[in-house]
């Protein structure tokens, strides 16, 4: 095969990253859309993640999603952040040419699109409550907000996290900050976020019960086999709709691949064949 032949290469850069769905994904998009290309696994620790991207780079790599715990880091090793990547203080997508690297951000818009598309829940007008105010969450803020909530709380364990999250997009919407154990229990929320890893290490959730009613649908950007603690706990509390993060992973996943091959793949097939 001669060199002009060979598939483009792309891959998922984490610490770990063994437990990566990315790869099956990727390969279903490219045999839908007709793509000649290779995605891989690449387990980097920190210290080594810049040599890692300038190596791919050199080899001529093509493409690479970060994930776990690069997003952060990355921002200062790209020539070029997008707005979505600059708002959110962090990079999933990498597009790599010979002379540059651009770096973005498609985790908000993968929420938002399967809130909306997979799931027919709308964040318009919606009062949102948001658990956590990690990286996680300053990466899905901008693209909710560009949804027009009435609110989005942000609550946390410390209240400094999330109040500087707050002032960050503070002008894109009313957004207001709080600890957990201060969430108004007398506000009907419509939609219930998790962006915390609380309960997968077997500990009590710290949340209050209140913040879920019959009307209330809960989210959860964590994703395994099945129920997560969130989601199960927010069933119990008798909440309306308990989700657990798969579109989204897939959503963000087609965003990525929509920015490296410029076609839009069919979400909806790829979800029906990832095993779970």
């Amino acid at each position: 095969m001669s060199e002009q032949n060979e598939p483009d290469r792309y891959g998922v850069v984490g610490y770990p990253v063994s437990h990566s769905r990315s790869p099956i994904i990727h390969r279903v998009f490219a045999q839908q859309t007709g793509q000649h290309l290779t995605y891989e696994l690449l387990e980097v620790p920190p210290a080594e993640l810049e040599s890692a991207i300038r190596t791919f780079q050199r080899q001529g790599g093509r493409g690479l999603n970060i994930t776990v715990p690069h997003k952060s880091e990355a921002v200062r090793l790209v020539d070029e952040l997008s707005e979505a990547a600059s708002m959110a203080g962090a990079v999933n997508t990498l597009s790599i040419s010979s002379d540059s690297v651009r770096g973005d951000n498609t985790d908000g818009v993968g929420l938002v699109r399967d809130l909306r598309k997979n799931h027919r829940v709308a964040v318009e007008g919606a009062r949102v409550l948001i658990l956590g105010a990690g990286g996680a969450t300053r990466g899905i803020m901008a693209p909710l907000l560009d949804e027009q909530p009435t609110t989005i709380t942000l609550a946390n364990r410390t209240v400094s996290k999330a109040q500087a999250l707050a002032n960050h997009f503070g002008s894109m919407g009313a957004v207001h900050a709080c600890r957990f154990d201060d969430i108004v229990e007398d506000v009907d929320y419509d939609l219930v976020i998790n962006a915390t890893s609380a309960g997968l290490r077997g500990e009590a959730l710290p949340f209050p019960a209140g913040i879920v009613t019959a009307e209330t649908v809960c989210y959860d950007l964590s994703y395994g086999t099945g129920d997560t603690p969130f989601t199960r706990w927010a069933r119990t509390q008798g909440a309306r709709r308990a989700i657990v993060g798969w579109g989204m992973l897939v959503e963000q996943a087609a965003e990525s691949f929509y920015i490296w091959r410029g076609v839009r793949p069919d979400t909806r097939s790829v979800l029906k064949r990832l095993p779970r």
